[in-house]
């Protein structure tokens, strides 16, 4: 791991020990959130190459699916990839345009998608949740992101915190940034009025394939 990349990886990490041991903080909603029909929030992100990228050039003249990742060191995220992998074949051949939004800056977000074969999607960097919080996306307790853990986790024990992650990183895959985002999934039509709001209740609340397609098919006719 270069220099430069393992610094990144360390300051992640430490973030994540700080947000651990804060806990979570934005856990309900103060105004009606993101919902189907309307306009999706555009914001202006470096994809993994470290590009500038306008969220609304995936709906420019198409359907867009947006999948909004929890963190890089996540198992549910791990298995998210595995099923993007497999799903988007469809998403591709019904004329979707697919991007990921993460928490990981351009380098991290590289190394991620190459680590586990992601399909050629974007992957833009949003390290501070501004986007995430323009899409309705909260912050989990506890009890929807490690409720099969032991009680220490459930109490956000802060030498627990610093053990798991030791032992995440000698096992390659260090928790960073922020462990309490919730992930969500939201298809738009061509143009940006939302289709499908989908938030998940806790981490391993994955979408049915099925359901993203039937959303890209009505934002289709809805366009």
């Amino acid at each position: 791991m270069a220099a430069d990349m393992q610094e990144q990886v360390r300051q992640a990490e430490a973030r994540w020990l700080e947000h651990w041991k804060d806990g979570p903080k934005r856990t309900r909603w103060t105004a009606l959130p993101l919902q189907a029909g309307d306009p999706a929030p555009n914001f202006r992100l470096l994809d993994q190459d470290g590009q500038p990228f306008e969220l609304r050039s995936l709906w420019n003249g198409t359907t867009a699916l947006v999948l909004f990742w929890r963190h890089f060191g996540c198992s549910c995220g791990v298995d998210r990839a595995r099923r993007l992998v497999e799903e988007y074949p469809s998403f591709h051949e019904m004329g979707a345009r697919v991007a990921i939004v993460a928490q990981g800056e351009p380098a991290r977000a590289r190394a991620y998608a190459s680590k586990y074969a992601l399909p050629p999607v974007r992957i833009l960097s949003d390290p501070a949740g501004d986007v995430y919080a323009a899409y309705g996306l909260l912050e989990g307790e506890p009890s929807q992101l490690v409720y099969d853990a032991p009680e220490a986790f459930l109490d956000r024990d802060y030498q627990t915190g610093v053990r798991f992650c030791q032992q995440r990183r000698e096992d390659g895959r260090s928790p960073v940034d922020n462990p309490w985002l919730l992930p969500g999934e939201f298809v738009m039509r061509a143009g940006g009025a939302v289709e499908l709001a989908y938030r998940y209740n806790f981490c391993e609340d994955f979408p049915d394939a099925r359901v993203l397609v039937a959303a890209l098919r009505e934002a289709t006719r809805g366009a």
